[in-house]
C-alpha cells in the first residue's frame, strides 16, 4: 500500500458521523479548531459522549479513522491532518 498524505476539514453534525467513510489506518493529529461555536464530541469506547473544547488537539498513531465517531453544534468542525505511513 502506498504511503499517502491525509488532510479533511470534517463539518460536524448535530449526530455521530465517522471521521472516514471507509476504513483508514493513518497517523497524525486531530483538532477541534479554536474558532468552533462549542465542544464536539467523540464517541467513547464505552458509547459515552468524550468532549473535545475549542482548540484540543490529539496525536494518534496506526488510528483506524473509519472508527472514530464525532458530533456537535452546526457550524463546527474537526481537521485531520496526517499521512499513512
Amino acid at each position: 500500500m502506498p504511503h499517502n498524505v491525509v488532510m479533511r476539514r470534517i463539518e460536524v453534525t448535530e449526530t455521530y458521523r465517522p471521521l472516514s467513510a471507509r476504513s483508514l489506518v493513518m497517523s497524525g493529529e486531530i483538532c477541534s479548531p479554536p474558532f468552533n461555536p462549542g465542544p464536539v464530541f467523540f464517541r467513547g469506547d464505552d458509547s459515552s459522549d468524550v468532549p473535545w473544547i475549542q482548540g484540543e488537539v490529539h496525536f494518534f498513531k496506526r488510528c483506524d479513522i473509519g472508527a472514530l465517531f464525532v458530533k456537535g453544534p452546526v457550524g463546527a468542525i474537526v481537521t485531520v491532518v496526517g499521512g499513512t505511513w
